[in-house]
């Protein structure tokens, strides 16, 4: 039995900013740990890096969507804003939507796809520099 296809949206805004699954996962794990750097750490990322992607999420509309409370005897923290949070869950929305729209298609590759196909194996050979059907010697 075959596995139904993932699909992901990607937006391009008109300022030449992208809104997509990372930066959504960004801000749903901020929400979820309190925290820009346990969030980073969760997905595998540094605090740095989460830090300046957050930054980016904060600059891209005109709200921010991120908030940051300086440490103390209460700790510091970060969580979303309201902003952020409707922003979230359009997203989420947005993605949903789009899966229902599109299952059947969805249902259609699943079932054609071949099921015997190791795209990591494809890739470790290409890499390896073995000849492949679409690169001729």
């Amino acid at each position: 039995m075959s596995q139904t296809p993932k699909t992901t949206i990607r937006i391009d805004l008109g300022n030449g900013v992208r809104l997509g699954p990372g930066k959504a996962q960004l801000l749903e794990l901020i929400a979820e740990h309190g925290s820009i750097r346990a969030a980073g750490a969760a997905i595998g990322m540094s605090y740095r890096r989460a830090w300046l992607l957050g930054d980016e999420i904060n600059r891209m509309f005109r709200e921010p969507s991120i908030f940051t409370r300086h440490g103390g005897k209460s700790g510091g923290g970060a969580g979303l804003t309201d902003f952020g949070q409707e922003l979230l869950s359009r997203y989420r929305r947005m993605e949903e939507e789009s899966r229902d729209r599109i299952q059947a298609d969805l249902d259609w590759l699943a079932a054609n796809t071949a099921p015997d196909f190791d795209a990591a194996g494809i890739n470790a050979e290409a890499q390896d520099g073995a000849e492949t059907p679409l690169n001729p010697s």
